[in-house]
């Protein structure tokens, strides 16, 4: 090898470490200034996928976030739909994994805890309705899945408890009201909010949604048990059988 050869050999190998430095610095860069923003103006104003970077930033220190933030929107359409996905199907996206999913699992989980944690605990749970449809959005409305969930009062109409009573498929639900009667009785309550989502994103009613909650209120009412409400939440809002004067 010529004296020539060997030093544009050399130059080539010093080249690229000093490539892979550059894209480091820049990607460090960016993280920079993007959590710089974040505790100038908060995360409200950031796109999806900006907060979703920061999230990523968590667990994944050297990598390209950006790119995996935008493949999950557009997997998942928003940020509260990759939030709700299944963890098998996030660990499918190139970038996420095991861990990642793992991790956003986590703040799917915090922030329906956050929502919960919002509902009166010490005042009637009926003077504090957006409360409760906030949260049975927050609970609901990405679930792949349908859902059924229940509040139970007591005779205040103060929280007792909230609980998933049964989940069911893409459309369905078993709902069983004996079951539902049979578990206010357990837990001392006298009053309960119903509630289910429509994965559809379309909350409203079906005739079998509504004769199941009518079914409910057979069973319930001789025990003295008052159901207030059947609640359907879907992507685009949500509904109120009360409201609708359907029960």
């Amino acid at each position: 090898m010529s004296r020539q050869d060997a030093s544009e050999e050399q130059d080539g190998r010093a080249d690229a470490p000093k490539g892979k430095v550059n894209a480091d610095d820049d990607r460090k860069g960016h993280r920079k200034r993007l959590r710089e923003r974040f505790d100038e103006v908060g995360g409200e104003s950031f796109p999806d996928y900006e907060l979703l970077e920061l999230i990523l930033f968590q667990v994944n220190q050297r990598s390209d976030t950006k790119s995996t933030a935008k493949a999950l929107i557009s997997a998942f359409g928003s940020f509260s739909g990759v939030l709700a996905a299944p963890r098998e199907k996030l660990a499918k996206i190139e970038g996420v994994g095991p861990v990642a999913s793992y991790h956003l699992k986590v703040i799917e989980a915090a922030a329906k805890r956050f929502a919960r944690d919002q509902l009166p605990k010490e005042a009637p749970l009926l003077d504090s309705w957006s409360a409760v449809v906030n949260y049975l959005h927050v609970a609901m409305a990405e679930e792949p899945a349908e859902q059924f969930r229940i509040l139970f009062l007591d005779k205040k109409n103060k929280l007792i408890a909230a609980e998933i009573q049964q989940k069911g498929t893409v459309d369905h639900t078993p709902v069983y009201p004996r079951e539902v009667v049979k578990r206010a009785l357990e837990l001392s309550a006298t009053a309960l909010i119903l509630a289910h989502n429509h994965p559809s994103g379309d909350p409203t009613p079906s005739r079998a949604d509504i004769e199941m909650t009518k079914s409910i209120i057979d069973i319930a009412k001789p025990l003295g048990i008052l159901v207030h409400d059947h609640i359907i939440v879907g992507r685009a809002g949500h509904a109120s059988l009360r409201g609708l004067k359907l029960i």
